[in-house]
This record gives C-alpha cells, sequence and structure tokens, in this order.
C-alpha cells in the first residue's frame, strides 16, 4: 500500500542511486574514450593489467634484442668487408709468388718481394683495424629465452701469423714455390672464417626477422587486454548519458512529490 511522507523520499532515494550508479557509467565511458584504454587503473582489471604489463615488458626487450642483432650485423659486415679485401691481397700475394716462382723470369725479385712484404703488412693492418687479429667469440642478446636467446659463434683470426705466411718471401724461385703454396693454405683458412661470419650473418638476419613478428603478435596481445573497443564505449557512453537524463528528471519528480503532500494540509 502506498504511503506519503515527508520525512523518508523512498522515490528520491532510489532515482539518486540510480543516478550516482549512471554517471559512474559516463565517467568511466569518457575516460576510456579519451584515454583510449579499457585499462586506467588497477581495478580496472587486476589481472589483465598483469598479464598486458607481462606483454609490454616483452615487447620492451624484444625491441631491444631487435637493435642489438642490428647493431651486431653492422658489425659482422664490417668484418666480412675487411675480409673479402684480405682475399683480394691473397690473390696478389698469388700472383706475385706465381710470378716469382717461374724460372724464365728475367726481372727483379727484389722488388717482387718488397711488393710481397708490403701486401702482408696491409693484411695485418686491416686484420687488426677490424678485429680479426685474434680469434674471438661473438654473441648478441636478442631475447629473454636463456641460451636460446643469444646468438652466438667462434670467429677465427686472420693476420699473417694465423694464415702462415708472415715468414714467406718471394726472393728466389724456390722461396716463391714454398710461398705460393703457403697463400694456398692461407686462402683456405681465410675461407673458414668467412664462413663463420656468414652463418652468424644469416642468423641475426633470421633472428631480426622473428623478432620482429614477435614484437608484433606481442603488442597485439596487449592491445586486446589494455585497450578500449572505441565502439562498445561509445555505445556506452549514449547509453549512459540517456540514462544520466532521465535519473536527474526522475529525481526532480521524486522531489516534487513530496511538495504535493503539503496539499493534504491545506484541505
Amino acid at each position: 500500500m502506498a504511503t506519503f511522507s515527508v520525512v523518508s523520499n523512498i522515490g528520491a532515494a532510489n532515482a539518486t542511486a540510480n543516478l550516482t550508479t549512471s554517471n559512474l557509467g559516463l565517467q568511466k565511458a569518457i575516460q576510456r574514450l579519451s584515454s583510449g584504454l579499457r585499462i586506467n587503473m588497477s581495478g580496472d582489471d587486476a589481472a589483465g593489467l598483469a598479464v598486458a604489463n607481462g606483454y609490454r615488458s616483452a615487447q620492451a626487450v624484444l625491441s631491444q634484442g631487435v637493435r642489438n642483432a642490428g647493431d651486431g650485423l653492422s658489425t659482422l659486415q664490417i668484418q666480412d668487408s675487411a675480409l673479402n679485401n684480405i682475399s683480394t691481397l691473397l690473390d696478389r700475394l698469388s700472383t706475385l709468388a706465381t710470378q716469382s716462382a717461374s724460372i724464365a723470369f728475367t726481372g727483379s725479385r727484389a722488388v717482387l718481394d718488397s711488393e710481397f712484404q708490403a701486401v702482408l703488412l696491409e693484411i695485418n693492418r686491416e686484420a687488426s683495424v677490424v678485429g680479426l687479429d685474434a680469434a674471438q667469440q661473438f654473441s648478441v642478446f636478442v631475447s629473454n629465452n636463456g641460451a636460446d636467446g643469444v646468438i652466438g659463434g667462434a670467429i677465427g683470426a686472420v693476420d699473417t701469423t694465423t694464415l702462415a705466411i708472415n715468414t714467406q718471401q718471394v726472393d728466389t724461385a724456390a722461396e716463391a714455390v714454398t710461398a705460393v703454396a703457403s697463400i694456398a693454405g692461407a686462402i683456405s683458412a681465410l675461407g673458414t672464417v668467412q664462413a663463420q661470419v656468414g652463418i652468424l650473418e644469416n642468423r641475426l638476419t633470421f633472428a631480426i626477422s622473428l623478432a620482429q613478428g614477435q614484437i608484433v603478435n606481442t603488442k597485439a596481445a596487449e592491445s586486446r587486454i589494455r585497450d578500449a573497443n572505441i565502439a562498445e564505449e561509445s555505445a556506452n557512453l549514449t547509453k549512459y548519458s540517456i540514462l544520466n537524463q532521465s535519473g536527474i528528471a526522475a529525481l526532480a519528480q521524486a522531489n516534487s512529490q513530496s511538495a504535493a503532500v503539503l496539499a493534504l494540509l491545506r484541505g
């Protein structure tokens, strides 16, 4: 049975409670639309926030890993270029040694040997400049996957001592013949180092491709958790805007009912 009271306005209380709920929904919809994020505070989705933060951290590691791999690839390319140049220098040594090895050669073997020694010095200089005058371990940290997150391998030295041609001479035909054989061995040894560098270059290229794909997919996974669904939030904005306006109107109507009770007192 309906009652009339000027002390308790139940209708206004209900309208106020519903209006509060509608206003909170409206503010949340506005916040999500203005920020573009579904999770703006921990209370929006505590479990989802933890997962999204994990994805974001993984992206940071992978992004830096791609930069690390790019830097490593650049270093290897510099060394690869030097190895190609050293290969050309070995070809020149072979030419000089072969020329001097011929008994029929009538020129100056001293001149040939002078150039031969100069080329040996240039090989040592270039090997030193690019850090290939000593064997080394090369590694690049790409991702946080333990041993599988590191790309690495050994790179041999290509100085004349390592290539076993540092003592060669071509000032006599006999020595030149020995030099030709030694240079052939050096070319083979150089090829081994070039293969080591090439393998690492290829591995880093593939690692970069994989990491970039992981970054895209991890970002998409984070987006599905953290980002707001704009279509859904636009609908919520309209919904709560209407509820907010109708709630205000209902509250005004409920408040006017208490005034109507006074008509009974005037009678």
